[in-house]
């Protein structure tokens, strides 16, 4: 293939597990917002790429970087090349992403949590900094950030922990977790996950659990309202399909949200998240005094 378009899925932001760039975001932000994910599509299809041998894989990803710098040209890097310059934004959480798919062509295996948190530092938490980049957040809210996104990072790997070894070859569940509940990673192919492979999804999605409270100090300290309750409305997709995970079989069953549900649960998060911002802000008003 000549570039990352030929490899594309067709798959856009809209079938996201998570939102993207929703309507809750401004317009002017959006744009970067939807660049920065075009560019990571682009990347992650051609490291999923089914077909592609991993030599032109590496070759396609090594393009995109190069289009990104502006020393060669690519449509899928091009609008977020042109966002950072435009905006004055850093680069380096794009290239910490294909640094990420890099790291999915050649690696296929993770020994424990510590490798997956690597890579999850650098499949996940690049895209919630450039969002808080994007709206001028304080860099202070990093921390929460990153355990939120290390989180959603996990939720989507034990959603399609079948479909990953069955087409890849790829787990990321950790071995030394699977060897200490007598699983295995040739359990993914099967039909059904056994007990010791239910036992270590449903560890794995209290790990992602607790991720998620590490991250739950992140909305009450975003400056953008409309930020906040996207961030709101995913922390409570996250909650909730984290413990869907705890309790069922994503090899025989999707545990995915439908459309309808997606909005209900997310529409739940970002209501909660403008009632406790409401009430944060009475509690600031200064008190009058008699």
């Amino acid at each position: 293939m000549a570039s990352a378009s030929e490899a594309r899925s067709g798959k856009t932001h809209r079938d996201e597990n998570f939102p993207v760039a929703s309507w809750l975001i401004k317009e002017r932000y959006r744009a970067p917002i939807l660049a920065f994910y075009r560019f990571a599509r682009a990347a992650d299809d051609v490291a999923d790429h089914p077909n592609l041998p991993p030599d032109e894989k590496l070759a396609l990803l090594d393009r995109l970087g190069e289009a990104l710098s502006g020393s060669r040209s690519d449509p899928e890097a091009e609008p977020l090349r042109r966002a950072l310059g435009e905006r004055g934004l850093v680069s380096r959480h794009a290239f910490d992403l294909l640094e990420a798919f890099r790291m999915d062509v050649r690696k296929h295996r993770y020994d424990n949590w510590a490798q997956l948190m690597e890579y999850c530092r650098l499949s996940a938490m690049p895209v919630g900094r450039f969002v808080l980049d994007v709206h001028g957040e304080n860099a202070a809210t990093w921390p929460a950030s990153d355990a939120l996104c290390a989180a959603l990072q996990i939720i989507n790997h034990l959603q399609d922990c079948g479909m990953d070894y069955r087409r890849l070859d790829r787990v990321y569940l950790p071995q030394d977790l699977l060897a200490a509940n007598d699983a295995s990673s040739e359990m993914l192919g099967l039909g059904r996950a056994p007990p010791a492979l239910l036992k270590t999804i449903a560890d794995l999605a209290r790990r992602a659990h607790d991720l998620i409270d590490d991250g739950a100090s992140l909305v009450p300290r975003i400056a953008n309202l409309r930020l906040a309750l996207e961030i709101a409305a995913i922390e409570k997709l996250a909650r909730h399909l984290v413990r869907k995970l705890e309790k069922r079989d994503p090899l025989s069953e999707p545990v995915h949200l439908d459309r309808v549900g997606f909005a209900l649960i997310g529409g739940l998060g970002a209501l909660r998240g403008l009632v406790s911002a409401f009430t944060r802000s009475v509690g600031r008003r200064p008190k009058v005094r008699v």
